[in-house]
């Protein structure tokens, strides 16, 4: 199954591998934009008033973090005109007006009981690239699959029992804009945390939910900052309760020692390379865990920048000159599948209208710009598992992965996983996996888990699990929800 050609960045590194090491030119994020005048919108949620609020005599919780500079902008967007849910819907910007930062979401209440059910947030990964890739072409209410733009109910979408916030992040992903820089994952957790905790204050009864942060691919990194961000924070109205990273892209330090075997024959189906070109990605192997050692050992900029080079010009390069199939699916050749026209339907002057998207901005899919700047800031080589430990101490974390995919396979994030330290670390290489069934009785995957700690192998799912897996992905996402693997 294949969509457009700009679904992540992940797999363009090694289109200008030989460029990643010098420092990026300066930043062209410099659109003219037409705001939308406040009169527009149904709520403007002012930081600085919330958190000044939340400090009076009488307060019902005083608010952590730095919300001054932000404020939130609120629409309920109408579901007739859109055509893509029936449910409630609300979308707008987060604005850092100090940092001239504008990220834009995009929420759909539940379509089961949103009184009671539990608020997601879904972040796709580049870095780069649109949530609302995972909107249409995953896990959302409906799909573009025709050039009518008619939306086409999915009926596995994740609001099926569970309300759900899209926000493309970090700043110039898809509808979101600004003329800063964000460039690292770090930084991006702020404005999440920024965007919830304004959120939240406008709709309590969505506050009083169970929380879980979601995403895919280069979500391997932002999940984990996310988290760190939003527990690091003991006066919150954010109702924290769990993260689940797809496919995701964690710790670099192990997982690119799993390319050569996804890619020769060792993951479970046939090698799509060469003998000789899995002898050159084997010889290349420890060079790249020299340079990566050096980036986590002193994590500058020219380091991590360095080893992202280096590594991606063999993992990424060998594989892409050495077969003709796609690094999301392994047993998909390029350019199969079907293809979606959500970019033309979120490109439409009636979408943009309907949900507040300032007229003059312009949907782009995937942001290149981006991508560079966290490649060149050396976010990319982080080491983005080290505090997962800590995370385990408060919730619970789901690593899932389907098997086909070859950019954030299955074999690495299995083995960083398991290789994990932490108290669990013993209990979850014991545990035994067990299979997966959906309600149709279909064995879709096994999961093992231990205090907390989930692994799941989704089958014959590439990186997209939704997209491969809908039944499935909606099974795993509920059951987790519902503290299933939980202890």
């Amino acid at each position: 199954m294949r969509v457009s050609s700009s679904v992540l960045f992940l797999a363009a590194a090694s289109t200008a591998v030989a460029d990643l090491t010098k420092v990026k030119r300066a930043s062209t994020y410099q659109e003219a934009i037409d705001r939308r005048p406040d009169s527009f919108w149904d709520h403007i949620v002012k930081g600085a008033e919330v958190q000044d609020a939340s400090t009076k005599p009488g307060a019902h919780k005083r608010l952590d973090g730095e919300l001054a500079n932000y404020q939130l902008r609120v629409r309920q967007a109408d579901p007739a005109t859109l055509g893509v849910d029936k449910v409630k819907q609300l979308s707008g910007y987060l604005d850092d007006e100090e940092q001239d930062k504008h990220l834009f979401y995009w929420f759909f209440e539940s379509r089961n009981d949103p009184a009671k059910d539990p608020v997601v947030l879904w972040l796709n990964g580049g870095p780069g690239c649109s949530s609302f890739f995972g909107l249409f072409q995953e896990l959302g209410p409906a799909t573009i699959p025709n050039k009518d733009l008619v939306p086409v109910d999915n009926p596995y979408s994740w609001n099926s029992n569970a309300s759900v916030i899209f926000i493309d992040q970090p700043v110039n992903v898809g509808y979101s804009y600004g003329t800063k820089i964000t460039g690292s994952s770090q930084a991006a957790a702020k404005d999440i945390y920024a965007m919830l905790t304004l959120f939240f204050h406008q709709f309590p009864d969505y506050a009083e939910r169970d929380f879980f942060v979601t995403g895919e691919s280069y979500a391997g990194h932002y999940i984990p900052a996310i988290g760190a961000e939003l527990l690091s924070h003991n006066n919150s109205n954010i109702n924290l309760k769990g993260l689940a990273i797809g496919n995701g892209l964690t710790d670099p330090y192990i997982q690119y020692l799993y390319y050569r075997p996804t890619a020769c024959g060792q993951g479970g189906y046939p090698a799509v390379l060469s003998q000789s070109d899995c002898q050159a990605m084997k010889n290349a192997e420890p060079e790249c865990q020299r340079q990566i050692g050096v980036c986590y050992d002193n994590p500058s900029a020219s380091a991590c920048r360095q080893a992202t080079s280096y590594c991606n010009n063999f993992a990424l390069g060998i594989y892409q000159r050495g077969t003709n199939n796609s690094v999301y699916d392994i047993t998909s050749p390029i350019g199969t599948g079907k293809t979606s026209y959500a970019s033309q339907f979120l490109s439409s002057t009636k979408t943009k209208q309907a949900l507040g998207v300032e007229a003059s901005r312009a949907y782009e899919e995937c942001n290149f710009d981006v991508y560079d700047d966290f490649v060149n800031n050396g976010d990319w080589m982080t080491p983005a598992h080290r505090v997962v430990p800590g995370i385990l101490e408060k919730i619970p974390v789901l690593i899932y992965a389907g098997d086909v995919d070859y950019i954030c396979n299955w074999l690495g994030n299995e083995a960083w996983t398991l290789a994990l330290e932490w108290p669990g670390k013993s209990a979850l290489n014991a545990a035994k996996s067990q299979e997966l069934h959906a309600k149709s009785g279909k064995n879709y995957g096994n999961v093992r888990a231990a205090q907390g700690l989930s692994l799941m192998q989704i089958y014959k799912a590439g990186h997209e699990v939704p997209q491969y897996e809908g039944e499935g992905s909606l099974d795993f996402l509920n059951r987790f929800m519902g503290g299933e693997w939980s202890k």
